[in-house]
């Protein structure tokens, strides 16, 4: 039942990142979807890196790994309003968009979690 509690108190914490980045003004004519971009991105680094540190950790007390991972970069990250983005971008004629937006999207999320493993493998040497 704590584990669930902890994951809840992430979860929220994420959710609320994610909602203050939305309140963030763009261009109205901006297509792409960049806010969404810029959470998920951000969010694959994020992981990337409590992944990298709890192996670095191993000791590392799994409710901390639980509240990072699962709770703050689920509550973060969002893979239904990329999706649903995806869908509304190449059902109104802007194909070429949404095939960028799914390869950026899928090839910086990779190099967000590389590179975030990297740097925590070259600092905690």
């Amino acid at each position: 039942m704590l584990n669930c509690i902890v994951v809840a108190l992430g979860g929220a914490i994420g959710a609320v990142l994610r909602h203050l980045i939305s309140l963030i003004s763009v261009k109205e004519d901006f297509v792409y979807p960049i806010k969404t971009f810029a959470i998920n991105v951000l969010g694959c680094f994020f992981i990337g890196l409590i992944a990298a540190i709890s192996i670095r950790f191993s000791n590392m007390n799994e409710k901390y790994i639980l509240f990072f991972k699962t709770g703050i970069c689920g509550g973060f990250t969002t893979f239904s309003t990329f999706a649903l983005e995806s869908e509304k971008l190449l059902t109104s004629s802007h194909i070429g968009i949404a095939i960028l937006y799914i390869c950026l999207s899928l090839i910086f999320g990779l190099v967000s979690i590389i590179c975030a493993e990297v740097l925590v493998n070259n600092i905690l040497r």
